[in-house]
Protein backbone atom coordinates (compact mmCIF):
# COMPACT_ATOMS: atom_id res chain seq x y z
CA UNK A 1 0.00 0.00 0.00
CA UNK A 2 2.63 2.11 0.97
CA UNK A 3 4.46 1.76 -2.55
CA UNK A 4 0.68 2.27 -4.38
CA UNK A 5 0.52 5.99 -2.69
CA UNK A 6 3.95 6.61 -3.37
CA UNK A 7 3.96 6.24 -7.06
CA UNK A 8 0.66 8.39 -6.60
CA UNK A 9 2.91 11.10 -5.02
CA UNK A 10 5.59 11.21 -7.80
CA UNK A 11 2.69 11.57 -10.52
CA UNK A 12 1.56 14.09 -8.27
CA UNK A 13 4.91 15.94 -7.92
CA UNK A 14 5.75 15.56 -11.60
CA UNK A 15 2.49 17.29 -12.60
CA UNK A 16 3.42 19.87 -9.78
CA UNK A 17 6.82 20.64 -11.23
CA UNK A 18 5.54 21.01 -14.64
CA UNK A 19 2.86 23.47 -13.97
CA UNK A 20 5.58 25.41 -12.32
CA UNK A 21 8.03 25.34 -15.02
CA UNK A 22 5.64 26.39 -17.32
CA UNK A 23 4.24 29.46 -15.24
CA UNK A 24 7.93 30.33 -14.64
CA UNK A 25 7.81 31.39 -18.27
CA UNK A 26 7.76 34.90 -19.80
CA UNK A 27 5.75 33.94 -22.79
CA UNK A 28 3.12 31.52 -21.85
CA UNK A 29 0.03 31.31 -23.64
CA UNK A 30 2.71 32.11 -26.96
CA UNK A 31 4.23 28.91 -25.99
CA UNK A 32 0.81 27.16 -25.20
CA UNK A 33 -0.61 28.11 -29.04
CA UNK A 34 2.67 26.78 -30.79
CA UNK A 35 3.35 24.22 -28.96
CA UNK A 36 0.75 22.72 -27.31
CA UNK A 37 -0.66 20.05 -29.61
CA UNK A 38 2.66 17.92 -28.83
CA UNK A 39 0.72 17.34 -25.67
CA UNK A 40 -1.46 15.25 -28.00
CA UNK A 41 2.12 13.15 -29.55
CA UNK A 42 3.23 12.66 -25.78
CA UNK A 43 0.23 11.15 -24.96
CA UNK A 44 0.35 9.01 -27.99
CA UNK A 45 3.69 7.65 -27.85
CA UNK A 46 3.35 7.03 -24.52
CA UNK A 47 0.12 5.42 -24.28
CA UNK A 48 2.24 2.89 -27.09
CA UNK A 49 5.32 2.65 -25.52
CA UNK A 50 4.05 1.53 -22.41
CA UNK A 51 1.83 -0.75 -23.79
CA UNK A 52 4.22 -2.34 -25.63
CA UNK A 53 7.38 -2.30 -24.11
CA UNK A 54 9.11 -0.31 -26.87
CA UNK A 55 10.26 3.14 -26.02
CA UNK A 56 8.44 6.11 -27.03
CA UNK A 57 11.12 6.74 -29.81
CA UNK A 58 9.02 4.35 -31.58
CA UNK A 59 6.63 7.66 -32.19
CA UNK A 60 8.82 10.47 -31.48
CA UNK A 61 11.69 10.00 -34.15
CA UNK A 62 9.53 9.21 -37.31
CA UNK A 63 8.13 12.77 -36.29
CA UNK A 64 10.87 14.46 -35.43
CA UNK A 65 11.97 13.30 -38.73
CA UNK A 66 9.23 15.09 -40.56
CA UNK A 67 9.92 18.20 -38.68
CA UNK A 68 13.17 18.06 -40.05
CA UNK A 69 15.07 17.62 -36.63
CA UNK A 70 18.87 16.92 -36.69
CA UNK A 71 19.51 13.68 -35.39
CA UNK A 72 21.04 14.98 -32.19
CA UNK A 73 17.92 16.87 -31.29
CA UNK A 74 15.98 13.74 -32.04
CA UNK A 75 17.48 11.56 -30.18
CA UNK A 76 18.14 13.76 -27.33
CA UNK A 77 14.60 15.54 -27.58
CA UNK A 78 13.50 11.69 -27.35
CA UNK A 79 15.00 10.59 -24.33
CA UNK A 80 13.80 13.81 -22.54
CA UNK A 81 10.02 13.04 -23.52
CA UNK A 82 10.53 9.34 -22.67
CA UNK A 83 12.41 9.71 -18.62
CA UNK A 84 8.64 11.60 -18.47
CA UNK A 85 6.26 8.71 -19.86
CA UNK A 86 8.65 5.57 -19.29
CA UNK A 87 8.91 6.85 -15.63
CA UNK A 88 4.61 7.35 -15.36
CA UNK A 89 4.76 3.80 -17.00
CA UNK A 90 7.56 1.74 -14.98
CA UNK A 91 5.79 3.78 -11.64
CA UNK A 92 2.25 2.37 -12.59
CA UNK A 93 3.33 -1.12 -13.44
CA UNK A 94 5.58 -1.54 -10.50
CA UNK A 95 2.74 -0.50 -8.41
CA UNK A 96 0.74 -3.09 -10.50
CA UNK A 97 3.00 -5.89 -9.65
CA UNK A 98 3.05 -4.83 -5.50
CA UNK A 99 -0.89 -5.30 -5.75
CA UNK A 100 -0.97 -8.20 -7.93
CA UNK A 101 1.87 -10.14 -5.38
CA UNK A 102 0.26 -9.06 -2.51
CA UNK A 103 -3.33 -11.14 -3.81
CA UNK A 104 -1.61 -14.03 -4.23
CA UNK A 105 -3.47 -14.61 -7.53
CA UNK A 106 -2.08 -17.74 -9.44
CA UNK A 107 -1.32 -15.07 -12.27
CA UNK A 108 1.22 -13.27 -9.37
CA UNK A 109 3.01 -16.59 -10.51
CA UNK A 110 4.24 -15.51 -13.97
CA UNK A 111 5.63 -11.99 -12.15
CA UNK A 112 7.82 -13.66 -9.52
CA UNK A 113 11.02 -12.92 -12.14
CA UNK A 114 10.42 -8.95 -12.17
CA UNK A 115 12.77 -8.26 -9.75
CA UNK A 116 15.76 -10.69 -10.67
CA UNK A 117 15.15 -9.85 -14.52
CA UNK A 118 15.46 -6.11 -14.07
CA UNK A 119 18.84 -7.03 -11.91
CA UNK A 120 20.36 -8.64 -14.77
CA UNK A 121 19.37 -5.86 -17.77
CA UNK A 122 19.65 -2.21 -15.77
CA UNK A 123 23.22 -2.56 -15.03
CA UNK A 124 24.35 -3.81 -18.50
CA UNK A 125 21.78 -1.71 -20.67
CA UNK A 126 23.00 1.80 -19.01
CA UNK A 127 26.66 0.57 -19.65
CA UNK A 128 26.03 -0.21 -23.09
CA UNK A 129 24.18 3.45 -23.51
CA UNK A 130 27.19 5.20 -21.93
CA UNK A 131 29.69 2.99 -23.79
CA UNK A 132 28.22 4.35 -27.00
CA UNK A 133 27.51 7.69 -25.91
CA UNK A 134 31.04 8.49 -24.89
CA UNK A 135 33.08 7.35 -27.90
CA UNK A 136 32.69 9.95 -30.13
CA UNK A 137 33.89 8.40 -33.27
CA UNK A 138 31.07 5.54 -33.00
CA UNK A 139 28.78 7.70 -32.25
CA UNK A 140 29.71 10.45 -35.00
CA UNK A 141 29.32 7.19 -37.76
CA UNK A 142 25.56 7.55 -37.09
CA UNK A 143 25.52 10.96 -37.27
CA UNK A 144 23.80 11.22 -40.69
CA UNK A 145 20.13 11.63 -40.80
CA UNK A 146 19.96 8.52 -43.53
CA UNK A 147 21.57 6.44 -41.02
CA UNK A 148 18.99 6.72 -38.33
CA UNK A 149 15.93 6.42 -40.01
CA UNK A 150 17.12 3.62 -41.98
CA UNK A 151 18.83 1.76 -39.07
CA UNK A 152 15.62 2.94 -37.50
CA UNK A 153 13.53 1.24 -39.84
CA UNK A 154 15.60 -1.76 -40.47
CA UNK A 155 15.87 -2.69 -36.83
CA UNK A 156 11.93 -1.93 -36.15
CA UNK A 157 10.97 -3.97 -38.83
CA UNK A 158 13.11 -7.09 -37.71
CA UNK A 159 11.70 -7.00 -34.22
CA UNK A 160 8.03 -6.80 -35.57
CA UNK A 161 8.85 -9.99 -37.46
CA UNK A 162 10.32 -11.43 -34.56
CA UNK A 163 7.03 -11.12 -32.80
CA UNK A 164 4.46 -12.33 -35.42
CA UNK A 165 6.58 -15.19 -35.27
CA UNK A 166 6.09 -16.08 -32.02
CA UNK A 167 2.30 -15.57 -32.25
CA UNK A 168 2.38 -18.52 -34.61
CA UNK A 169 4.71 -20.63 -33.88
CA UNK A 170 4.61 -20.24 -29.84
CA UNK A 171 0.69 -21.53 -29.09
CA UNK A 172 1.93 -23.16 -25.69
CA UNK A 173 0.24 -20.84 -22.94
CA UNK A 174 2.70 -22.55 -20.64
CA UNK A 175 4.33 -19.54 -19.21
CA UNK A 176 7.67 -19.83 -17.58
CA UNK A 177 7.83 -18.86 -14.06
CA UNK A 178 11.48 -18.91 -13.19
CA UNK A 179 14.96 -17.69 -14.73
CA UNK A 180 17.24 -20.41 -16.20
CA UNK A 181 20.75 -20.02 -16.53
CA UNK A 182 19.93 -19.53 -20.03
CA UNK A 183 18.21 -16.52 -18.98
CA UNK A 184 21.58 -15.63 -16.75
CA UNK A 185 23.50 -15.38 -19.70
CA UNK A 186 21.62 -13.87 -22.22
CA UNK A 187 19.64 -11.41 -20.50
CA UNK A 188 22.47 -9.32 -19.86
CA UNK A 189 24.56 -9.92 -22.93
CA UNK A 190 21.03 -8.80 -24.83
CA UNK A 191 20.75 -5.59 -22.38
CA UNK A 192 24.51 -4.59 -22.99
CA UNK A 193 23.52 -4.47 -26.86
CA UNK A 194 19.95 -2.71 -26.49
CA UNK A 195 21.44 -0.15 -24.68
CA UNK A 196 24.24 0.63 -27.31
CA UNK A 197 21.19 1.16 -30.09
CA UNK A 198 18.94 2.91 -27.70
CA UNK A 199 21.98 5.64 -27.37
CA UNK A 200 22.05 5.67 -31.29
CA UNK A 201 18.16 5.03 -31.81
CA UNK A 202 16.40 6.16 -28.72
CA UNK A 203 14.50 2.75 -29.10
CA UNK A 204 16.27 -0.89 -28.91
CA UNK A 205 16.77 -2.31 -25.24
CA UNK A 206 13.23 -2.57 -24.42
CA UNK A 207 12.00 -3.95 -27.66
CA UNK A 208 14.56 -6.61 -27.70
CA UNK A 209 14.22 -7.80 -23.94
CA UNK A 210 10.81 -7.57 -24.24
CA UNK A 211 10.77 -9.97 -27.66
CA UNK A 212 13.47 -11.98 -25.91
CA UNK A 213 11.00 -12.91 -23.02
CA UNK A 214 7.98 -13.76 -25.15
CA UNK A 215 10.09 -15.94 -26.85
CA UNK A 216 10.96 -17.39 -23.72
CA UNK A 217 7.94 -18.49 -23.00
CA UNK A 218 7.51 -15.55 -20.24
CA UNK A 219 4.00 -13.83 -19.75
CA UNK A 220 3.56 -11.20 -22.21
CA UNK A 221 1.99 -8.95 -19.27
CA UNK A 222 5.16 -9.69 -17.23
CA UNK A 223 7.44 -9.20 -20.55
CA UNK A 224 6.14 -5.13 -21.10
CA UNK A 225 6.02 -3.98 -17.95
CA UNK A 226 10.12 -5.38 -17.11
CA UNK A 227 10.73 -3.75 -20.51
CA UNK A 228 8.40 -0.50 -19.85
CA UNK A 229 10.72 -0.36 -16.20
CA UNK A 230 14.30 -1.15 -17.84
CA UNK A 231 13.39 1.36 -20.63
CA UNK A 232 12.78 4.47 -18.20
CA UNK A 233 15.87 3.28 -15.82
CA UNK A 234 17.49 3.20 -19.26
CA UNK A 235 16.65 6.67 -20.53
CA UNK A 236 17.38 8.43 -17.01
CA UNK A 237 21.07 6.46 -17.58
CA UNK A 238 21.13 8.35 -21.10
CA UNK A 239 19.67 11.80 -20.38
CA UNK A 240 23.03 12.78 -18.50
CA UNK A 241 24.87 12.47 -21.96
CA UNK A 242 22.18 14.99 -23.76
CA UNK A 243 21.87 17.68 -20.81
CA UNK A 244 25.64 18.03 -20.71
CA UNK A 245 27.19 17.08 -23.66
CA UNK A 246 24.98 17.49 -26.73
CA UNK A 247 22.48 20.06 -25.28
CA UNK A 248 20.66 19.24 -28.06
CA UNK A 249 16.95 18.81 -26.43
CA UNK A 250 14.56 21.00 -28.18
CA UNK A 251 12.86 21.76 -24.92
CA UNK A 252 9.37 23.80 -25.58
CA UNK A 253 7.82 20.36 -27.67
CA UNK A 254 9.66 18.32 -24.58
CA UNK A 255 7.74 21.05 -21.95
CA UNK A 256 4.45 20.02 -23.87
CA UNK A 257 4.71 16.22 -25.08
CA UNK A 258 6.10 15.21 -21.44
CA UNK A 259 3.31 16.40 -19.99
CA UNK A 260 1.40 14.14 -22.13
CA UNK A 261 3.57 11.15 -22.15
CA UNK A 262 3.23 11.28 -18.21
CA UNK A 263 -0.82 10.82 -19.10
CA UNK A 264 0.13 8.13 -21.62
CA UNK A 265 1.83 6.12 -19.27
CA UNK A 266 -0.78 6.10 -16.48
CA UNK A 267 -2.95 4.60 -18.54
CA UNK A 268 -0.86 2.72 -20.82
CA UNK A 269 -1.75 -0.51 -18.46
CA UNK A 270 -5.38 -0.61 -18.43
CA UNK A 271 -4.78 -1.08 -22.38
CA UNK A 272 -2.73 -3.71 -21.96
CA UNK A 273 -4.89 -5.50 -19.72
CA UNK A 274 -7.70 -5.46 -22.02
CA UNK A 275 -6.41 -7.30 -24.48
CA UNK A 276 -5.16 -11.23 -24.87
CA UNK A 277 -1.86 -12.26 -24.96
CA UNK A 278 -2.40 -13.46 -28.94
CA UNK A 279 -4.17 -9.95 -29.40
CA UNK A 280 -1.49 -7.80 -27.84
CA UNK A 281 1.10 -9.50 -29.72
CA UNK A 282 0.09 -8.99 -33.01
CA UNK A 283 -1.09 -4.80 -31.69
CA UNK A 284 2.65 -4.41 -30.76
CA UNK A 285 4.25 -6.50 -34.03
CA UNK A 286 1.94 -4.00 -36.33
CA UNK A 287 2.52 -1.30 -34.55
CA UNK A 288 6.58 -1.55 -34.84
CA UNK A 289 6.08 -3.26 -38.18
CA UNK A 290 4.22 0.29 -39.74
CA UNK A 291 6.51 2.45 -37.89
CA UNK A 292 9.71 0.70 -39.35
CA UNK A 293 8.16 0.67 -43.14
CA UNK A 294 7.62 4.56 -42.45
CA UNK A 295 10.66 5.46 -41.19
CA UNK A 296 12.83 3.72 -44.32
CA UNK A 297 14.14 6.77 -46.52
CA UNK A 298 12.12 6.26 -49.71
Amino acid sequence: MFLKMSAKHIRVFLLFVWLVILFWQTQTLTLIQEYGGFVFLGLLGAIFANATGAGGGVVFVPFFNQMDFSVATSVATSFAIQCCGMTAGALTWWAFYKQLKASNLPESAYWQPLGKALLLTVPPSVLGLWMVQINPQFFAHFSDPNSLHTGFGVFSIGLALAIFATVFLLSNQNFNTELTLFDYIFLPTIALVGGGITAWLSIGVGELVAVYLIIRRFNVTFAIAAAVILSALTVWGGIIFHLLITQAIYWPVVLFAGAGAIVGGILAKQLVLYFSAKNLKLFFAGWIFILGITSLPF
